[in-house]
């Protein structure tokens, strides 16, 4: 069979094949776009079509096929897509992006958070964040141990209070 036989006996069909798609849609323009889809699927496919096959069937069978997919994809659409007034906090969460300009202020004030610490406080604590264990730091710096734990817990409540305002938003 050649492919403009092919494409008469298909257009041939495409009555039945319309009041076929309304049971499907129940709306003429969808109907229409349907039985346009399936026409043109059975065109680009026709080699796959085998002669002796009922033709009709096999246009309903791509017709069925085509309805339920374009189906899911507009169900997976809309369950995407959410709605102006169906917006909510739960619902921003997942779409809303986090800036990263501030990360950087964070960092910028964390780094003058540590620069306002005294000496005294700053190099402890830093040598602490390194990794640095208690006795390693009181050996480096020739202090005692108790001091060295002392200048950690001083220069952390000092940090707490210069962050504060970070504090606060992770809580709430």
């Amino acid at each position: 069979m050649t492919a403009f036989e092919f494409n008469h006996l298909v257009n041939a069909h495409s009555v039945s094949l319309k009041s076929h798609a309304l049971k499907f849609t129940n709306d003429i323009e969808d109907a229409n776009d349907l039985v346009q889809d399936t026409l043109v699927k059975a065109i680009r496919f026709y080699e796959n079509f085998q002669e002796g096959t009922n033709i009709k069937g096999w246009l309903f069978v791509i017709m069925r096929n085509t309805f339920i997919n374009n189906y899911r994809k507009i169900a997976k659409t809309r369950a995407l897509i959410t709605q102006t007034d169906e917006i909510s906090s739960i619902n921003l969460a997942h779409s809303a992006t986090r800036n990263h300009a501030e990360g950087k202020f964070v960092v910028g004030d964390i780094n003058k958070a540590l620069a306002s610490l005294p000496e005294a406080y700053h190099t402890p604590f830093v040598r602490y964040f390194e990794g640095y264990k208690y006795h390693e730091i009181s050996d480096m710096l020739q202090i005692p141990l108790g001091t060295v734990k002392t200048r950690i817990f001083v220069a952390r409540e000092m940090l707490k209070k210069y962050l504060k305002t970070y504090a606060k938003d992770e809580r709430g």
